[in-house]
């Protein structure tokens, strides 16, 4: 009985993950097919995470939602980050400055995970929601983070995590990863170049905390229509001032 009870916990668990991704809403039965359930099982799963308000399913739309305590749950991660609620006037003014979407976001098992953003105002954005997983080496926010690494370790992390090639842009070897992270340390700021979207680009710079290591980074993304060739160098600068500002703000130490 035990063992049932906590498959159950499993099984509901990747059903909120898969909720979190699916931005408008998702079916029933892409949820059971995604989650490898029986679609009787899942729905009986999400009835119940519904009943506890981690799901809300639309009538109209027959289409499944996160619901409003997994929000409460999010934000409670958020509040235990000490960098999260200092950075949010960086961001708002780092947008309002850029007309882009600015965001913060850390690495957590092998992964670039966005945990808090203020989007832009323009039709066309770059939107990662808080929550969502990007492969690191895809992300101008990851990359931010691993120019802060050996390179050994660096290495480490694309045998582990691989180079999944997301866009005809990703990186796709080693010595490719090697030297984008050379010319990131370079520049003092990260590009993810259509790498992760084709059309759209992100540029990253890195926070660092009181004991000398890399915090989070933080962003701005965007059309690479408006994110041209001529003006990423300026706005890559621009980002890196944000960042500089929220490691003085936690009282942080770039090394050396």
């Amino acid at each position: 009985m035990a063992e049932n009870g906590v498959q159950s916990v499993a099984r509901a668990l990747s059903l909120m993950r898969l909720l979190a991704q699916g931005d408008g809403g998702s079916r029933l039965s892409d949820l059971a097919r995604a989650a490898g359930l029986p679609v009787s099982t899942a729905h009986r799963l999400l009835t119940t995470l519904e009943q506890q308000g981690f799901a809300q399913f639309e009538p109209a739309s027959a289409l499944w939602h996160v619901g409003r305590d997994a929000f409460t749950v999010g934000l409670a991660y958020g509040r235990r980050l000490s960098f999260v609620a200092p950075a949010l006037p960086l961001l708002r003014r780092l947008r309002d400055a850029t007309r882009e979407t600015a965001n913060l976001g850390i690495l957590d098992d092998d992964q670039l995970v966005t945990i808090s953003q203020v989007e832009s105002r323009e039709i066309r954005r770059a939107l990662s929601p808080p929550g969502r997983r990007v492969p690191v080496f895809c992300s101008a926010m990851g990359k931010a983070i691993l120019a802060t690494w050996r390179d050994n370790e660096v290495l480490a992390l694309a045998d582990r995590a691989g180079l999944p090639p997301l866009t005809t842009k990703s990186l796709r070897s080693r010595e490719a990863a090697l030297a984008e992270i050379a010319r990131t340390r370079a520049r003092g700021w990260a590009l993810d170049d259509e790498e992760f979207n084709l059309g759209m680009r992100c540029l990253a710079a890195v926070v660092w905390s009181p004991q000398g290591e890399a915090a989070c980074a933080i962003s701005i993304s965007g059309a690479a229509v408006r994110l041209t060739e001529d003006r990423l160098d300026p706005l890559g600068r621009l980002v890196a001032q944000a960042a500089q500002e929220l490691t003085r703000v936690l009282g942080g130490v770039a090394p050396g």
